[in-house]
Order: C-alpha cells, then sequence, then structure tokens
C-alpha cells in the first residue's frame, strides 16, 4: 500500500458538516477515523511511511502532540515509530518547570506549554496536529520545541485549510496526509 492509497481511503471516511461551527466554513469531521480500527491503523501507517521515506537515516526521538486532537494519534505515531511522545497542554494543566507560548485564536488568545525538562537538547521532534487553519497554535509549538533546543524536523496534520496559509508561518517543513481545502464554503 502506498501513502495515497491510505489517504483515499482516509478521506473516504470523513463527514462533513457545512457551516459548522458558523456559516461560511466546512467542517471535516475526520473523527470517524478512530471507530474503524483498521482505519486508525492505516493513519498511523501513512504518517509512519511518510517519516521513513523523508528522514530515512534519522532517528525521530520525540513525537510532540497538541492539545487535544493531536493526543488522538501521536501516541500510536510515536510508539509505531518507538519514540517518546510529548504533550503540549493548554495553560494551567502540566506539573514542574514550564515553557509557555502565546497564539492568536478566533476569539482572542490563548497559551500552550510543555515541561521544560521532556525533551533533552538535541533531540529530533514532529509535531502532530489533526488540522492547520492559521497556523498560530503550531507555530506556538514550534516555538515551545525550539525554546527547549530541539530540532524540528517537520509538522504533521491530518487536513489543512490550505486558503487560510497557515503553514507559510512555521518554523519547518509540513506534510498533511488529506489534502485540504483550498477555498473557503461559498454560502
Amino acid at each position: 500500500m502506498s501513502i495515497e492509497s491510505y489517504a483515499m481511503e482516509l478521506r473516504g471516511a470523513l463527514h462533513q458538516y457545512p457551516n459548522f461551527p458558523q456559516e461560511g466554513i466546512l467542517f471535516e469531521d475526520f473523527l470517524p477515523i478512530f471507530r474503524e480500527p483498521q482505519l486508525f491503523r492505516k493513519l498511523v501507517e501513512a504518517f509512519k511511511m511518510h517519516l521513513q521515506e523523508k528522514f530515512p537515516n534519522k532517528k525521530i526521538d520525540y513525537i510532540i502532540g497538541l492539545e487535544s486532537r493531536g493526543f488522538l494519534f501521536g501516541p500510536s505515531l510515536a510508539l509505531a515509530i518507538d519514540a517518546g511522545f510529548v504533550p503540549v497542554r493548554k495553560q494551567g494543566k502540566l506539573p514542574g518547570k514550564i515553557a509557555s507560548a502565546t497564539y492568536v485564536k478566533e476569539y482572542g488568545e490563548d497559551v500552550f506549554e510543555i515541561q521544560e525538562e521532556s525533551i533533552p537538547e538535541g533531540s529530533n521532534v514532529v509535531i502532530v496536529d489533526d488540522i492547520i487553519a492559521t497556523g498560530g497554535s503550531a507555530k506556538a509549538a514550534g516555538e515551545l520545541a525550539l525554546r527547549l533546543k530541539a530540532n524540528l524536523l517537520e509538522f504533521l496534520f491530518v487536513m489543512e485549510l490550505d486558503f487560510l496559509k497557515g503553514t507559510s508561518k512555521l518554523q519547518a517543513p509540513s506534510f498533511t496526509l488529506l489534502k485540504g481545502q483550498e477555498e473557503a464554503l461559498s454560502k
């Protein structure tokens, strides 16, 4: 099987909801993938295959998953490639010494945090999340990885809202498994 064939099958499992959560947005729900073990396995396998092709001679030490949907498949991917998993959480959820980064959301600001001791300096890391829209939360996670002096190899996303150009803000290359929405939903 190829990454493309997995992607086609996974895309077919998505449910679409026009005008949710607000008018003009086409919400693509990828949660049905997790209801079917064979689809969930294919999601993880597709990302694993991509990482093996892109970094054939590099050990990836950690997968960094963004709260909350990066937690759905990030740990499984980490296990599949024999890497550790490190969560990036919303403010106030992690104990110990933390590093934080602020990002802009649709309706204000939010803060992401990571435990400072979670990633040793020089570690090879990949950041995962379900979707990239404007890129604010992913960029904040990238700032945290770089602040811990990790070697940020790539960002991985299940989907992308291409028309928002969020990947242009990121500190490393990105890979989107399921080709995203190239334009906004017409009303």
